[in-house]
């Protein structure tokens, strides 16, 4: 039975691809010499927002989530960032392979927040590892499991994750609205005369401040 060891070797941001991207270099290790004909790899990638600490600024950004600092032992714990998939090709002892990790900037997505908040430092992440090994069998392909304890932990620095984002959506981010909002949005942006939605939302902001002073 194939013995399998998993390391993320590195986390880097993807340039060229067509939405923004990270891409996990991800280095898998066969102890017993067998022989693999390919894996259909599985993984999912948790962050574990208590394996580090954040400053008063961090702090404020995280309230949404977290609450106050007070309340953190209960409820600073692990949760989902994505799943994602690769097939990796055949080899003996030792092989590299890319791991692909889709990400978006929708502030409705709790991690999208987390991460928003963050201002240095790493991401603390694991990596859970599932999927299916072909190897070589008494007739023909063999097929196993990837075991269920196959797990790697990578520090991500922030700066990677800032700098893909600010590649891709320049000091912008993205909320989700309502379509009865988006057409009362509309409205007021037309009968005002402004002409962007950042104006739009700026003139409601003043108002705001306005009205509460």
């Amino acid at each position: 039975m194939a013995q399998l060891e998993f390391q993320v070797a590195d986390v880097f941001a993807e340039q060229y691809a067509a939405a923004p991207q990270l891409t996990a270099r991800l280095r898998i290790i066969e102890s017993t010499a067998a022989v693999v004909h390919a894996i259909a790899l599985r993984c999912q990638v948790r962050i574990e927002p208590q394996r580090r600490k954040y400053s008063p600024d961090e702090e404020s950004g995280l309230l949404d989530m977290f609450g106050t600092r007070d309340r953190w032992f209960d409820t600073l714990k692990p949760f989902m960032w994505m799943q994602c998939t690769s097939m990796v090709q055949g080899f003996t002892g030792i092989t590299e392979v890319d791991l692909a990790m889709p990400c978006t900037y929708d502030f409705e997505v709790t991690w999208s927040k987390y991460l928003h908040a963050l201002r240095d430092d790493a991401i603390p992440v694991v990596f859970l590892f599932s999927g299916t090994v072909f190897t070589r069998g008494t007739a023909g392909f063999g097929v196993e499991q990837v075991s269920w304890d196959c797990e790697a932990r990578h520090q991500i620095p922030v700066s990677v994750w800032r700098d893909m984002i600010g590649h891709y959506y320049p000091d912008t981010g993205w909320l989700r609205l309502r379509h009865d909002t988006i057409t009362a949005l509309s409205y007021y942006r037309s009968v005002r005369g402004l002409t962007s939605w950042e104006e739009t939302v700026a003139s409601l902001m003043a108002g705001a401040e306005v009205r509460g002073s």
